[in-house]
Parts: structure tokens; C-alpha cells; sequence
């Protein structure tokens, strides 16, 4: 099929090809009934009575339960109470079991409560029983959670927090408040009977939800994901000893060993995890370059995962000012990966694989990408279903508990990575739309990749202008049709972050010319492999500083567009056309430079072995870690202070945890199943009775993946025909 005519289909999804499914949970996270069951109206004025007469229990939920939040005016609308003080109040008096239930509600902020005057009582200028603010504290708050939510969505967060915001005309506009009441009670009753008569006040509220000690009931996803993880740990304990045995204890050949039986083997997956061997023609520097990449991700998530501050407003001044670009700007980190993806898809099979041996095998170019991404993917989705919401808990908690129910409903078209397109906005896994994109670029790269593989170098060089220029118009035309705003962060546009996430940041279009800019690299690189090149003195401070002039460029664009009084489409669709294919120019020469030595001192820095491992684990760290960010920050009992350097604190803890995690999964599941799928792709094949000796290590861990070993390596077998592995 013509590359115009893809491309012309495409432009015609994208404007009208979403699909939103209608969606209900069948194993709730939470037990929605007990909430129910406990309810009894009598059993509560009996229990509200004897907290009346007993003035310690009666501090103990009034202590746990509702204030007005610290920091108002400095845009805190949260108070969150505490959590655990309140479930673990279980008392009885009277023959009555009194157990705390924490709930939480939404007062709006402004309501003007009714109170009888006490003629005995001198009152003040300040009402404390008013909780009416200035329209300025109002507009202020307002912009901050718009802007809040905007980098949570961009940086891959709840997408739901968004959606709740422009469809709801009170979210930006409430105090989220706890209270904890006795079990049996509503926080109608409770709130009455201990507090104040919400009637004759005035007082105006909605519940938001409540908990209770284990309400985590226990469903089929926890029986799987407990009876999978089990299954595996058995299997690797059995497989280490076998190994373990053979070499010490029989003193014998470590090669002698059956691969299969040594499959899971915690001692030789961790030396292969560790072992670096260095094959011809590796670009060393794109270690540094993934690596790198990655850490901007954990920084920026580190900052825009914090649910609640004390000092909303002044986080949200830094945001929009120069001193916070650098987290701002961290989005555009992840066309880095796509540029990288579509460089090695060419520079790994040009010379390597012909026209019709990647039409013959193109079964095998397919399944491999697709059975080496599946191990981390699945297991990260098996957890989010189930492990994740029983590891911890805390006030914020429904934020795991929404994230469990997308995994439980939506975990296949995770792993079929059509989740961009068919519940986009609600995602399982939220940085996995960056896999949906680079599987969906991966399927159609042989469009392009037919041509490259020629070996006619014109039709090579065609059909990549060919792509670069029908992927960037296509994508130009779309952006002027649906007119996006340039970021999730505008002041401006606050109410279009939604259409934005959806319709332009997760989309397949949108995102093409920076992978199809990689390939043409990446065919560069392959035409000068093993030869000179010679570039002067001057052309190549030149070109380094056109690039690094781009990439700054790049970063700063968007600055203008997220102040107030912003309004120009135009800009805003250029920008959105060219911004993530400059980026990956820049950052393409870049590599270039280096890999033929006219990198210098970056080129040192990049190829530093301390990256290795960094970029080995960096798929496992992708997938995992805004997950245990979010479950860290859900577990906090109350708002964070926000300050460049706690951030930036956290971040280090959150590394070193995404890290270790990763260690964890890539040898007890990733590597393992990475060499079943190996095996039974080599039988497949008719090379199974070779492959079940040894399996090169090297074929596991490329030299030079994009995120940890997921693209793919040739060599020939026996007849000659070429292979991805």
C-alpha cells in the first residue's frame, strides 16, 4: 500500500477513529456493600449518645476528623484529617462495640452559613463559621488545579482527575475535608449529632466515599496474581538449586547445564544482567542517551505526582516560571524514545536483512517485538489489578483504588496496546500509551522499511524523505484541524487538557515523524558504519551548536504559550507540528556526532559504563515506577510542603526504589520468560535442539535498546536466511 495513502487514513482515524467504551467494575477494589451494611440509624444515635458522655473517645474522632485545611489562602483545599487514628479506633462501652469509619466530603467554598446572633458574645470582623473567600484566593486556587492536573496528565497520571475537573462545576471550587464518624453512622448523622445541626446552619456538602478497616475483599485478580507470583517464585527456587547443585556441588561444566531447567535461575540471570559484552558496531552512546532520558522522566513524575500541597499557589508560580522549564518541558523526553526506536529499527537491519528476508520473516520481526515487551507489561498489570492496592493504604487512597479497577477491566487492551484508541481515557498502566504508540510505529516501519532494505541507496533515501515529509505534513494538517493549545499547562486553555491528552499527546499520528526522523538517522548511521567521516573543525562546532540551539529552543517554546493572555492558534499548531521532530533532529545529530567521534566530551560522558545497567533496566523502570510514586504519595497522611529541594529528595528515594524493583523483575520474570520465548521462537524455526544448549546473552540484552532489550538483533542461521532475535 502507498505510504500517502497510510498516511491519509491515518489523518482520518485520528479525526475520527476513538473509541470510548463504556465501562463497569464486576470485583470492586473496595467492598461497596459493607459501606452499606454497616449503616443503622439507631445503632447510631445510641453510639452518638455515648460519645456525648465520654469526652476522651468523642476527641479521639473529633481529633481524627473535620478542620478547616492549613494553608487556604495559600491554595490548600485539603485537610485529610487522620487516617489511621480513626479506623483504629475500637472501643466498647455500654455493651457497644465503637469502631471509627474515616469518610470525606466536599464543601463548597462558597456558602454563606446561617447563625442565631449571641447577643452575650462579642464577635470579631472575622466569621470563623464563614467559609467565603476573595474571588482573587478563588481564581488562584482554580488556575492552580487546572494547572496541577495538566502536568499530572502530561507527565502520564490519573487521567480521571482530569476529567472530573472541566465536567464538573464544583471540583476546582470545594474543600475536600475528612471526618470520622462512628460505623453505624451517615456523616449527616455524625456530623449533627456531634458537631451541629446541618440544617438549621446552612452547611452544604456532598460525601465523596468512606473506609473502613478491611475493606479490601478479596476477588479472583488477587487469587491469580497470588497463585502466578507463587508459581513463579516456586519454579525459581527449584531452578536455582538445580544450578546452584550442578556447579558447586557436582563441580561441573556451568555450560553443561540444561538451559531450561536453569531458565529461572537466580544466579545466572543475574549474571546476565550484570555482564556487558561489547559486539561490533554498538552505539555506546546511546546508553547514556536512554539512561538519561529516563532520569528526566522520574524527575518530572517526582514533581507532578504530589496529589496535595500546603502552598498550592507558590508550586503553581514556580511552574509557570522560568526557574521550573526544566520540569516543564520534561515531556518532550519521551519523542527521545521514540527517535531511538526508529533509528535502531533501521541501523539493526540495513546491510543485515534484505527486501524479501524481512517479508519472509516478517511473522518473526513482529512476534519478537511484541514477546519481549510482554513479560514486564503483563506483570505490571497483574499487579496493578491486585498487589498494588493491598500493599499500603491511606486517605488518598481511591486514587490505587480507581487505577486497580482500569487494570481489572481494561489489562487486555493494555496488552494488545490499543489502549490509546479504545479507553483512552481510562488506561490501565498510564505510561504505557508511550508502548501502544512505539508497537503501532514498530507494525508500520516495514512500509518504510521494504524500501531502505533495496539496497538501492536513491530508493532508500526516497522513501525516507518520502515518510519523514508525509508523516510531518499529515500530522500539520491535523493539528490546524483539531486546534490544540500548545501543552497541558495554559492558563488560557485550562478546560481543553482532556481533548489535549487524548486526541494529540497519546496519539499515534502526533508522534510519527520524530520515529520516522530517527530512521533516517538511523540509515545514516548504517551508511557510514565502518567508514570515515570527515567533518571540519568549524562545520562541526556549527552543528553542534545549531542542535544544541534546537533542543534549548525546543524546551523554551512552549514557556510563552502557558501564560495568561495567550492567544494565537496558529502558533499553537505550529509548535505542536514541529517542536517533537526538531527535538529529535537535534538530539539525531547529536548521536551522530558522537558515534563518529566528534563528540567530545559528551560523547565520553554518554558512554560512561555507569549507564549500562541504568539503560538495561530502563523498560522494567518505565513501566514501574510512576506506579510506586503514586502508591508512596497516596499512603501520605497529609499535604507536602512543596520545595524544589524536598522534590528533588524524593526524587532520589523514588529512584533508588524504581531501581531495585526493577532488579527484582527483570530477573525473576523477565529474563526468564524472555528465554522461553526465545526457545520456542528458535523451534518454530526448526533450531530447537541448538538453542536449548545455550543462549547467548547477548540476544537477550542488545547493545542498543531503546528501553532495556526490546529491539531486535539479526544473525544467520545455517541457510543463510536472516533472523531477529
Amino acid at each position: 500500500m502507498n505510504l500517502s495513502v497510510v498516511l491519509l487514513l491515518l489523518v482520518l482515524i485520528q479525526v475520527n477513529g476513538y473509541l470510548h467504551l463504556d465501562w463497569e467494575v464486576r470485583n470492586q477494589a473496595l467492598n461497596q456493600s459493607l459501606y452499606e451494611d454497616v449503616l443503622d440509624s439507631e445503632e447510631c444515635q445510641k453510639q452518638i449518645a455515648i460519645l456525648r458522655d465520654n469526652t476522651f473517645l468523642l476527641s479521639l474522632f473529633l481529633d481524627a476528623g473535620i478542620r478547616l485545611p492549613r494553608g487556604l489562602l495559600a491554595g490548600n483545599t485539603v485537610d485529610l484529617g487522620n487516617y489511621h487514628q480513626c479506623l483504629e479506633i475500637n472501643t466498647t462501652l455500654h455493651n457497644t462495640n465503637i469502631e471509627g469509619k474515616y469518610c470525606m466530603i466536599r464543601v463548597p467554598l462558597n456558602q454563606e452559613l446561617s447563625l442565631q446572633p449571641i447577643s452575650s458574645i462579642q464577635f470579631s470582623n472575622f466569621d470563623p463559621f464563614s467559609l467565603h473567600l476573595d474571588e482573587d484566593t478563588i481564581t488562584k486556587i482554580n488556575n492552580y488545579k487546572l494547572k496541577r492536573a495538566g502536568i499530572k496528565a502530561l507527565f502520564g497520571a490519573d487521567l480521571n482527575e482530569i476529567r472530573s475537573g472541566p465536567g464538573n462545576p464544583l471540583e476546582f471550587s470545594v474543600l475536600r475535608l475528612a471526618v470520622c464518624i462512628p460505623k453505624p453512622c451517615t456523616t449527616e448523622e455524625a456530623i449533627s449529632g456531634l458537631l451541629f445541626n446541618i440544617t438549621s446552619l446552612g452547611f452544604q456538602y456532598e460525601d465523596d466515599f468512606c473506609r473502613l478497616p478491611d475493606d479490601k475483599p478479596w476477588v479472583p485478580a488477587d487469587f491469580t496474581a497470588f497463585g502466578i507470583f507463587s508459581l513463579i517464585g516456586f519454579l525459581t527456587f527449584l531452578s536455582t538449586y538445580y544450578e546452584l547443585n550442578h556447579i558447586f556441588g557436582r563441580k561441573r561444566d556451568p555450560k553443561s547445564a540444561n538451559q531450561i531447567l536453569c531458565m529461572f535461575s537466580i544466579y545466572s540471570n543475574t549474571k546476565r544482567l550484570l555482564t556487558f559484552k561489547s559486539s561490533p558496531g554498538a552505539l555506546e552512546c546511546i546508553d547514556g542517551v536512554r539512561a538519561l532520558a529516563m532520569i528526566w522522566v522520574l524527575l518530572g513524575h517526582s514533581f507532578s505526582s504530589q496529589p496535595f500541597t500546603y502552598n498550592a499557589i507558590e508550586s503553581f508560580q514556580w511552574i509557570l516560571s522560568y526557574e521550573g522549564l526544566w520540569i516543564t518541558s520534561a515531556h518532550i523526553t519521551v519523542d527521545t524514545f521514540f527517535m531511538l526506536s526508529g533509528l535502531l529499527v533501521v541501523y539493526t537491519t540495513a546491510g543485515k536483512l534484505t527486501s524479501v528476508g524481512l517479508l519472509k520473516n516478517i511473522h518473526v520481526f513482529y512476534l519478537n517485538r511484541l514477546l519481549r515487551m510482554f513479560p514486564i507489561l503483563a506483570t505490571t498489570a497483574l499487579l496493578e489489578a491486585s498487589v498494588f492496592n493491598r500493599i499500603s493504604d491511606g486517605p488518598v487512597w481511591d486514587t490505587i483504588v480507581s487505577q486497580t479497577h482500569r487494570c481489572r477491566t481494561f489489562w487486555w487492551s493494555t496488552l494488545l496496546h490499543l489502549q490509546n484508541y479504545l479507553n483512552s481515557e481510562n488506561v490501565c498502566i498510564g505510561a504505557t500509551w508511550y508502548l501502544a504508540i512505539d508497537v503501532q510505529l514498530h507494525l508500520l516501519s516495514p512500509l518504510v522499511l521494504v524500501w531502505v532494505l533495496s539496497g538501492n541507496k536513491k530508493i532508500a533515501w526516497s522513501a525516507l524523505s518520502a515518510g519523514v515529509v508525509l508523516s510531518l505534513s499529515a500530522a500539520t494538517v491535523y493539528n490546524f484541524i483539531k486546534e490544540f493549545p500548545t501543552g497541558m499547562i495554559t492558563a488560557e486553555r485550562g478546560d481543553e487538557m482532556m481533548y489535549y491528552m487524548v486526541y494529540y499527546y497519546m496519539n499515534t499520528l502526533t508522534r510519527a515523524p520524530p520515529f520516522l526522523v530517527g530512521m533516517v538517522f538511523g540509515y545514516l548511521l548504517h551508511t557510514y558504519r565502518g567508514k570515515p567521516v570527515y567533518i571540519s573543525t568549524i562545520l562541526n562546532l556549527i552543528l553542534w551548536a545549531l542542535s544544541l540551539s534546537l533542543l534549548l529552543t525546543v524546551c523554551y517554546c512552549t514557556y510563552p504559550t502557558m501564560q495568561p493572555g495567550w492567544d494565537n492558534q496558529t502558533v499553537d499548531s505550529l509548535i505542536n507540528s514541529f517542536m517533537r521532530p526538531a527535538w529529535a533532529l537535534g538530539l539525531g545529530w547529536i548521536i551522530f556526532a558522537c558515534v563518529n567521534g566528534y563528540g567530545g566530551p559528551i560523547n565520553w560522558l554518554l558512554s560512561l559504563n555507569l549507564w549500562k545497567l541504568p539503560a538495561r533496566l530502563s523498560y522494567a523502570m518505565y513501566i514501574l515506577h510512576f506506579s510506586l510514586m503514586v502508591i508512596f504519595n497516596s499512603s501520605n497522611t497529609a499535604p507536602i510542603y512543596f520545595t524544589v529541594s524536598y522534590i528533588i529528595f524524593l526524587f532520589y528515594g523514588f529512584f533508588v526504589l524504581t531501581f531495585i524493583v526493577a532488579i527484582f523483575v527483570t530477573v525473576f520474570i523477565d529474563i526468564p520468560f524472555s528465554i522461553l520465548f526465545k526457545l520456542l521462537l528458535d523451534k518454530v524455526k526448526g533450531q530447537g535442539k541448538e538453542s536449548t544448549k545455550s543462549v547467548d546473552d547477548r540476544d537477550l540484552f542488545k547493545s542498543a535498546p531503546v528501553l532495556n532489550s526490546h529491539t531486535n538483533r539479526r544473525v544467520s542461521n545455517n541457510n543463510g536466511v536472516q533472523k531477529f532475535d
